[in-house]
């Protein structure tokens, strides 16, 4: 069963980080994906730059199509990377909780599934 650790961080957060931090950090969260990747349950996993490094949004009302480029002022959160895993929800969770992330950010585990179900 395939489950999605979103990394949720605050807007503007890597910027305030110290060129230590940010390289500690990095070092953590490679270090956490190559765990992963060593026990066969990582499918995929990515950071995501900031929404101010060309994120766009597209979206369809009306009949009339949009584009909206970032930032998005309205964002209180951002998503900052993901883990998308091959395991069980019990070894997702324990995988989430050793997340090195929780210490500086949100982690939201997501379970995959098809849209058209609630």
């Amino acid at each position: 069963m395939a489950h999605v650790l979103l990394i949720i961080e605050q807007p503007g957060w890597r910027s305030s980080r110290s060129a230590e931090q940010k390289q500690r950090h990095q070092q953590l969260m490679e270090s956490f994906g190559g765990e992963l990747q060593a026990r066969g349950v990582l499918k995929a996993c990515e950071s995501l730059l900031p929404t101010h490094r060309q994120a766009l949004r597209i979206e369809t009302r009306d009949g009339q199509r949009r584009q909206f480029d970032g930032p998005f002022a309205e964002a209180k959160e951002m998503v900052g990377g993901f883990f998308l895993l091959d395991c069980s929800r019990d070894q997702a969770l324990a995988i989430a909780q050793a997340c090195p992330a929780v210490e500086w950010a949100t982690v939201e585990l997501r379970e995959t599934g098809v849209c058209s179900e609630s």
